[in-house]
């Protein structure tokens, strides 16, 4: 059972200041995080309820991973704890904005980088192979 209510209608959805997030089937919700000083995308996951939750409750970014099936509290192991400056919920509730500052060595990638997002896909006539800018 969700800790969070649903919305009563359209309106409340929308217009409400109750958080009645939209979990798709799965019972996730998407989730964007970026570093609060740069604007810099980190990184795309997913909350299930409890991990909304334990992020709410206690101000660090936990997610559901999708791989393992289980909680992740995000830089447990790392040390790149994402302690949230700011959570934003989209109009319809079914996706969340983070703004986080990262701790430890201040990466996020699993791949050692510091976002998710290291390649850059030129396009047109200069769609070649992608290249990696962040490390």
């Amino acid at each position: 059972m969700s800790p969070f209510p649903a919305a009563a209608d359209k309106h409340a959805l929308e217009e409400g200041t109750v958080l009645s997030p939209r979990f798709d089937a799965n019972g996730l919700v998407t989730v964007v995080a970026t570093e609060a000083d740069s604007g810099a995308v980190l990184m795309v996951a997913h909350m299930n309820a409890e991990a909304l939750q334990r992020s709410i409750e206690t101000g660090e970014a936990w997610y559901w991973s999708r791989s393992r099936q289980e909680l992740w509290h995000k830089g447990a192991t790392s040390g790149q704890i994402q302690s949230i400056v700011e959570m934003r919920v989209d109009c319809d509730q079914d996706a969340i904005w983070l703004k986080v500052k990262v701790g430890g060595d201040g990466g996020c990638c699993h791949t050692g980088r510091c976002s998710c997002f290291y390649r850059l896909q030129p396009l047109r006539e200069d769609a070649q192979k992608p290249l990696i800018i962040c490390t």
